[in-house]
């Protein structure tokens, strides 16, 4: 540049001022040769629009790209569970470390992009070792291949690489897709922000519903298709690689070591001053994320208490952003309302907050239902009466069981035992018919037990069993069975469950099943082959079948509930997700957009790798609290949404001091000064060199 050449003349008469100059004097009021300041060519336009053409590329590969990550992460944590066996501890924490690294990663994107190879070569670059990742990680789930370690090495190695990959074009991607818009179609610019939002989501979305299919509904190698699953979003990811690879450097942006006119030119200093007064107003949004996060843990494992299932936020994000877009956004403006992207994002840390209040007051309705929370020498016991006569059941220094247990009675509720330590033997008494009977079983603290009293040979006799102590996971249904028979039986209560009872009121163990209405099972024993029904099998709740009798061909059961079903409908999650959705909207996608916004073209990557850093503070923020101040799931819902209102005070006074600048202004203001400088430096060296 014609520019840079002036400098070295310059530098080259510092050093020797005697010398006579060599180079050709240019005023400050001269053009600069053409050849040295190419025009850059505008970018072709979609269906004759301000759109560049390019940016429908970005768009797909961005859903190509979501598809693939978000595919994966869908049965990342059942694979730990079940194809490496590890424990649910075990499977969360190495889950969230990776999803932590993956918002740490955009850090070593942004340097790579803005001070190194541009944004442009960084996606390429890193694109390909996100396909690598996929598809070691895809290898790694071959059952066949290797052992355990191999497995566990494969994938380990595997989500290295996806979460150094995504990461690293996380804040890459929407920055190129914003360098394509030239600097009068700023409206464009903004709705882009929103399109690439929703390709985000709609990416997400499809993928959650297709890859669980691909791992359960498809078989190979004799289990769950892991490596299909896992190889599905790797194509995808390549497909992405190969339209990134099409689209054209149609804007040409130099980064600050390709134009800066010193080591820390004045101009670098501003940018730097820009950059650093929007990280300080991003330092209380990581509060945003924390909460917005735990639909993935928390608002999951409350929608496996509850009864029913759908899957809300992405489906919720495609439809509200064109209503806030196209609708929502210009009634404001017509209303001559200023509601700046700082008011949007502070909206939006409100509507998040006031969800999490409401998760708080479904939470208490849902904890009706559980069991009570055991403590040290605490203890749960019923009494199952399967004789034919009410029984007294009397446990010595307890006040319990006051009224006789009629036959057959379904019990309301657990009593509290309390010990005198970590276990007790207790002394019971059976009264029955007139008949005096006392058997010595021992307690242990923190458990929950069956007291079975039935009749056997002519005499009374009882069990005591272990009940389960909390609801079934994940909205599953258990149930057990007490044979009443004087024969083993062998039961089968679909395809995939067996399981065989010995005689006389011998108790089998839960079994877990999906909720449904199982009326097609079989009881098989030593006279024959019935029919058995259970029912339905509700969300949550746990089941004792008592098998009493085999009559007209058929078996006669007794079905008791242990634990109640979950009877909070999920629908009344729909509030929170609308109200947290809205809030995503208003506070990421504005977010996004203002980070570009006020970011110089030499740093934008860089702010956009701040502006996914909260994310990656806010999800290590919950796993501290989480850890560190174990609670009941209802305070911790109010203890985050205090937070966040906390929060988004500070964060609107910042706001409220904060001056927008435009990055363009500063780069004008900068040239100007340049070009008044060297036209009169030059000035002062063609003085020095006449005399």
């Amino acid at each position: 540049m014609v520019g840079d050449k002036a400098r070295g003349e310059m530098n080259a008469f510092q050093r020797n001022e005697s010398k006579e100059t060599l180079f050709t004097f240019i005023s400050a009021g001269d053009d600069p040769p053409k050849g040295d300041f190419p025009l850059q060519k505008k970018s072709p336009k979609l269906c004759g629009s301000n759109y560049p053409l390019s940016i429908a590329f970005i768009v797909v590969n961005e859903f190509c790209e979501r598809f693939s990550y978000y595919g994966m992460r869908a049965v990342l944590t059942l694979y730990f569970l079940s194809f490496f066996h590890w424990d649910e501890n075990l499977s969360t924490a190495v889950y969230h470390a990776f999803s932590a690294l993956c918002y740490f990663t955009p850090v070593i994107g942004a340097i790579m992009a803005d001070s190194w190879l541009g944004k442009y070569k960084t996606i390429i670059y890193l694109s390909i070792v996100y396909v690598v990742g996929h598809l070691i990680k895809s290898v790694g789930a071959i059952p066949s291949l290797g052992n355990q370690a191999v497995h566990v090495v494969l994938s380990m190695v595997g989500l290295f690489l996806i979460a150094l990959g995504t990461g690293g074009i996380k804040p890459c991607v929407s920055a190129f897709g914003g360098d394509q818009f030239e600097e009068e179609h700023t409206s464009e610019r903004s709705k882009f922000f929103s399109i690439f939002y929703l390709s985000i989501n709609a990416g997400s979305l499809i993928s959650t519903f297709v890859t669980p299919v691909l791992r359960g509904d498809v078989k190979c190698f004799g289990e769950d298709c892991y490596a299909l699953a896992f190889g599905v979003p790797a194509a995808l990811m390549v497909l992405a690689l190969v339209g990134e690879g099409s689209i054209e450097l149609e804007c040409g942006k130099d980064h600050w070591l390709d134009w800066a006119s010193e080591k820390y030119s004045k101009q670098l200093i501003g940018e730097v001053k820009m950059v650093t007064r929007v990280l300080f107003l991003f330092i209380p949004l990581p509060m945003f994320w924390a909460l917005f996060d735990q639909q993935g843990s928390r608002w999951t494992l409350q929608a496996t208490k509850m009864n029913a299932d759908f899957f809300l936020n992405p489906l919720l994000i495609l439809v509200f952003i064109p209503i806030f877009d196209l609708g929502l956004y210009p009634l404001i403006n017509m209303c001559k309302l200023n509601f700046t992207p700082i008011r949007k994002m502070a909206t939006g840390m409100i509507l998040a907050g006031l969800a999490f209040g409401l998760a708080a007051v479904i939470e208490v309705k849902i904890n009706e239902t559980d069991m009570p929370r055991l403590v040290p020498k605490e203890s749960l016991i019923r009494v199952l009466n399967l004789a034919k006569n009410p029984v007294q059941v009397t446990i010595q220094d307890k006040d319990l069981f006051q009224q006789p247990v009629e036959s057959f009675q379904n019990p309301a509720e657990y009593s509290k035992l309390i010990l005198n330590g970590e276990q007790q033997s207790l002394h019971f008494t059976l009264q029955h018919q007139g008949l005096t009977l006392a058997f010595n079983y021992t307690v242990k603290e923190k458990s929950v037990y069956s007291l079975i009293v039935f009749e056997a040979e002519g005499s009374l006799s009882s069990h005591l069993i272990t009940d389960l102590e909390a609801k079934p996971e994940n909205g599953l249904a258990a149930v057990r069975f007490i044979n009443g028979l004087s024969q083993d039986v062998n039961l089968t209560i679909n395809s995939k469950r067996f399981m065989a009872v010995q005689k006389n009121y011998s108790a089998s163990e839960y079994s877990l099943l999906e909720r449904d209405i199982y009326n097609n099972g079989k009881c098989i024993t030593e006279t024959g082959e019935f029919p058995l029904e259970l029912g339905l099998l509700d969300f949550g709740a746990s089941y004792t079948v008592v098998i009493t009798n085999i009559s007209g061909g058929a078996v006669e059961t007794w079905k008791s509930e242990d634990i109640k079903a979950n009877n909070v409908h999920m629908a009344w999650q729909l509030p929170q997700y609308l109200l947290i959705s809205a809030g995503e909207v208003m506070f990421s996608v504005t977010g996004l957009a203002f980070s570009y916004s006020q970011s110089p073209a030499s740093m934008k990557s860089v702010l956009q790798a701040g502006w996914l850093l909260t994310v990656a503070v806010g999800n290590t923020f919950v796993l501290i609290v989480a850890e560190a101040a174990p609670m009941a799931q209802w305070a911790e819902f109010v203890l985050f949404t205090v937070l966040l209102f906390a929060v988004c005070i500070v964060f609107s006074i910042m706001g409220y001091f904060y001056v927008s600048v435009d990055p363009e202004d500063l780069e004008e203001k900068e040239e100007k000064r340049e070009t008044s400088s060297r036209g009169n430096m030059i000035g002062l060296v063609t003085q020095k060199t006449k005399l």
